[in-house]
């Protein structure tokens, strides 16, 4: 079997001969087809949860370690996954370079407003991108491609495992070459589009479902949160300072002025003030806990912070 009649065989890629007559059907039936669509989308990611468990755990422990969670992917995948990395530092207060995206054509967030799709058949390219952003051994490396077949993110793929870093693989077809060459293969299975091969659709559905997963969990894991709270919230904005107000209010059971007054103190650091307003400690010394608990809201409630608290693992560590 070519390469091509593998790439028609897909299951991502079928027509679909009972919508042969899609273009004449009237626009309402055409919504209600396509939010039918969408329905079905939960319960294959739901079918894929034990293998995204997997995942959150494999890429949770590496970037305990110091590493970070770096995306790969072409077309809408690697859109999808930009959008996912762009999110999470504004989300959850951590650093913009803990979780990044390698897009085919255009490696930085640009792409995610700009059509690269003829960049997916680079291999190479995707060696050249991960080199730019310093991939090392520490890294987790989550490759996302509907078809499973896409070279751009294969070659990213066998470029990472040489290294040693974490593999994870995010398709849309069974069995695919993405599966056999990932360390955690996470298949969701959505079936042929209303637009045959249009994969933008059901299956960019379950990519955002899964990346999302993948990029809160590991969050969660790593406590960056508190309960179900997003104490590294910014009050770059007034919305966003009403929600780190709400945040501490409810966390930590105190009025709006109580919390106004600690959000002051510590100079808009939401996870700060929550400390302070737990603890009842000043916010320099809540800033210590916090660095000794690496930035974890509750473990910093549960321990004194040393004189001289030790400084977080380096993200990049020492090539070998």
């Amino acid at each position: 079997m070519t390469e091509g009649d593998r790439l028609d065989a897909l299951g991502t890629e079928q027509a679909r001969p009972e919508l042969a007559d899609l273009d004449l059907r009237p626009t309402l039936e055409l919504v209600r087809l396509m939010n039918a669509e969408d329905a079905g989308v939960a319960g294959a990611v739901a079918a894929a949860a034990p293998a995204v468990a997997a995942a959150v755990d494999a890429v949770t422990a590496r970037l305990a370690a110091g590493g970070r969670l770096i995306y790969l992917g072409a077309g809408s995948a690697g859109r999808i996954a930009a959008l996912d990395a762009a999110e999470c530092a504004p989300t959850f207060g951590v650093d913009a370079g803990l979780v990044v995206a390698c897009v085919a054509g255009a490696p930085s967030l640009g792409a995610a407003s700009e059509a690269t799709e003829a960049a997916e058949d680079d291999a190479a390219a995707a060696c050249a991108d991960l080199r730019a952003v310093d991939l090392t051994s520490a890294d987790a490396l989550v490759g996302v491609s509907a078809s499973g077949r896409t070279p751009y993110v294969l070659g990213g793929v066998e470029l990472a495992r040489s290294v040693g870093c974490l593999t994870v693989g995010v398709s849309s077809n069974p069995g695919t070459d993405l599966s056999r060459a990932v360390d955690h293969a996470i298949e969701v299975l959505t079936g042929p589009e209303i637009i045959a091969g249009s994969t933008r659709l059901k299956a960019g559905t379950a990519q955002k479902l899964v990346v999302n997963t993948i990029s809160t969990l590991v969050m969660v894991r790593l406590g960056h949160t508190y309960g179900n709270h997003m104490v590294g919230v910014r009050t770059d904005n007034e919305k966003l300072r009403r929600r780190a107000l709400r945040v501490l209010v409810e966390a930590a059971g105190v009025s709006e002025a109580a919390a106004r007054e600690a959000v002051d103190a510590a100079d808009g650091q939401t996870r700060v003030a929550l400390v302070m307003l737990l603890t009842g400690c000043s916010a320099e010394d809540a800033r210590a806990r916090l660095s000794a608990a690496r930035g974890r809201a509750r473990q910093a409630l549960d321990q004194n912070p040393p004189p001289n608290p030790p400084p977080n693992p380096p993200r990049h560590p020492p090539r070998s």
